[in-house]
């Protein structure tokens, strides 16, 4: 039997590493690429046509939740396990909307993941007990979703006001990235930065990066179609 293709993505070489010397332990399974990003993982799933994908939620260029969900809308066959430090109810729901298979923390156990490897090549779906408990709460006691939904719309009405700076920096916010590596993404100063932070908090009424990420990923800011990551020279 040959062994089930698995291909490695995470922005941190530590941690392939660490991945890639725990899967050559066991026999079914071979890794066969690393990703260092977003872009590269969406683009090794053409090249070596994994059926597992092991991924972090925060990579640069594209975030993990829009890989899974390029992945998944091409390649529907292939079984994506997030492997991720974020334990919050926005970033599971909405990592499971986008179709991940398995949802594990760093901090659990290589049994664990060994675990999620077996049920989801089964078919099933995995979810880490550090957070199991909590999802299975909040989708049992979820509700008001019409008044949340009119506060979604009165905020993304809000998101209208942001300049295209403004938007760029609260995704990089979202996705992560500290005010140093987001002046270097969008080639500004880190004095521009800052401005382009506390305009964007002050418009939408958020008072730290974690509500800037809840906000994100309830209104699926990472996933806008067509958004320009483009970066754009600091004007003079």
């Amino acid at each position: 039997m040959q062994p089930c293709p698995v291909l490695i993505a995470d922005d941190h070489a530590m941690i392939r590493e660490g991945l890639r010397a725990m899967l050559e332990d066991v026999e079914d399974l071979e890794v066969v690429g690393e990703a260092v990003d977003g872009q590269e993982v969406v683009s090794l799933v053409r090249k070596y046509n994994p059926r597992i994908v092991l991924m972090d939620l925060t990579m640069p260029r594209l975030s993990g939740i829009e890989a899974i969900r390029i992945i998944k809308n091409r390649h529907p066959e292939i079984k994506i396990i997030v492997l991720t430090v974020h334990k919050s109810e926005e970033f599971i729901r909405s990592t499971l909307d986008s179709g991940a298979d398995a949802y594990v923390l760093k901090d659990d156990s290589r049994e664990e993941l060994l675990s999620a490897i077996r049920q989801v090549q089964r078919g099933q779906t995995f979810l880490s007990p550090g957070i199991a408990s909590m999802v299975v709460t909040g989708f049992l006691h979820r509700s008001g979703t019409d008044k949340q939904s009119a506060r979604n719309d009165s905020r993304q009405t809000r998101w209208d006001t942001l300049t295209k700076r403004e938007r760029q920096t609260t995704k990089l916010i979202a996705e992560g990235y500290r005010n140093k590596e987001i002046a270097r993404i969008m080639s500004v100063s880190l004095k521009t930065v800052e401005k382009h932070r506390s305009n964007l908090m002050r418009k939408l009424d958020l008072h730290s990066a974690s509500a800037i990420t809840t906000y994100a990923i309830k209104n699926k800011l990472l996933c806008i179609p067509g958004f320009d990551d483009t970066p754009e020279q600091e004007q003079p």
